[in-house]
């Protein structure tokens, strides 16, 4: 659903208005049988299969997918096989379909997942893959006239980059001797530091931190999403102790302890008082981890409060840390080869380049600067003669 790069959220996948009076889609036997008797799986593999696959992206696809089938039987067209015209039509369709949520259409990224959702639901099924081009084409200039409107769906909704002056007002707003003032302070320097992305930062564990054995700081094992690896980032104390990552998880590894949690989840949800949450229930069965882990929601939900009572514009989510990462590193001299071996991002990765070069806007690599800076040595060096 996303690129390499792009935080883990899922997109708005709001159902368009007047759906829920839509026809109910019955039963269409495939019009193209699988001729080869090999072309199937056990219920074993098949889930193998579908647990590759991040559960958010399963469910926004399988979303779109049901909104296309729907639509196509308003419409009277065939959804599997679908033709390539259904889908270039829906598209257009959904261009011009205000969402009830917003009064506005879906944005042009929303529509590549859509088209995504179509072409994986029919992979899926060994069914033949619709032509799509009449389709992306159609996106392509969608995008444009919302550009040239200046319409902001034009542009990907990023989470603004949480740099260390940002950081530094942000937890300055935490009231650090309590229990929750210390798990926000833990849980954004702390992101920060290993560039983790929501997910990756609410599943470390207590155990997941090593002491380095010369007291430089402590190896973080996290879980690369992305990739699909474990990788061991060192995180070493930090001079100003205000943004130290180190002693801030210390902080509130030795808080935990004192309410009898010692190990699991470094990141548990609390309640309004700040006190450690139960577990929660819903018509007598226990909903959310049962452990008492933050989801990443939660933790977008810590660092937009914490920017919003410093006063900081800007869209603030858990992977504002990550982004922040990048525009501090780069800041500080940081080869963008090291930057993305630390933050677990692929060598070569677009989405860490597109990074880079908002941080370098303003920096001495920009063109511009480097101009301004050989003509003012050309004006010395004519001075002095």
């Amino acid at each position: 659903m996303s690129t390499e790069d792009e935080p883990d959220e899922v997109v708005d996948a709001e159902l368009v208005p007047g759906d829920s009076h839509l026809p109910v889609i019955r039963h269409q036997t495939p019009l193209v049988p699988d001729a080869d008797p090999d072309a199937w799986l056990p219920p074993e593999a098949a889930q193998d299969v579908a647990d590759g696959i991040a559960q958010a992206t399963r469910d926004a696809y399988e979303l779109h997918f049901t909104q296309f089938a729907k639509w196509c039987a308003m419409e009277g067209r065939r959804h599997l096989p679908a033709a390539g015209d259904s889908v270039t039509a829906y598209v257009s369709h959904l261009t011009r379909t205000p969402r009830e949520k917003t009064g506005k259409p879906y944005s042009p990224s929303t529509l590549d997942s859509v088209i995504a959702a179509i072409r994986t639901v029919h992979r899926d099924r060994k069914l033949p893959v619709p032509e799509t081009k009449g389709a992306r084409q159609v996106v392509t200039g969608y995008r444009e006239r919302l550009a040239l409107a200046k319409d902001a769906a034009s542009r990907p909704n990023k989470a603004s980059p949480a740099k260390r002056d940002v950081l530094r007002r942000a937890v300055r707003t935490l009231d650090r001797t309590t229990l929750a003032g210390r798990r926000d302070a833990a849980l954004m320097l702390l992101g920060h530091a290993c560039a983790t992305r929501g997910g990756e930062l609410v599943h470390l564990d207590i155990e997941s931190l090593t002491p380095d054995d010369e007291g430089r700081g402590f190896t973080a094992r996290l879980y690369r999403r992305k990739l699909k690896k474990w990788q061991d980032v060192g995180v070493f104390y930090d001079e100003d102790e205000e943004l130290c990552p180190v002693r801030a998880t210390y902080d509130l590894i030795d808080a935990l302890e004192l309410e009898g949690h010692t190990t699991g989840p470094l990141f548990l949800r609390m309640d309004r008082w700040g006190y450690l949450a139960p577990p929660m229930q819903r018509e007598g069965k226990t909903i959310g981890d049962p452990t008492g882990r933050m989801t990443a929601e939660a933790a977008s939900d810590i660092v937009e409060r914490a920017m919003a009572r410093a006063g900081q514009p800007g869209r603030w989510r858990s992977h504002s840390l990550r982004r922040g990462f990048v525009n501090s590193a780069r800041e500080a001299g940081v080869d963008i080869v090291d930057i993305g071996r630390h933050g677990g991002w692929a060598d070569g990765s677009k989405a860490l380049i597109g990074y880079i070069e908002e941080a370098d806007a303003f920096s001495d690599s920009n063109p511009l600067a480097q101009i301004n800076e050989a003509e003012r040595r050309k004006r010395g060096a004519h001075d002095q003669h």
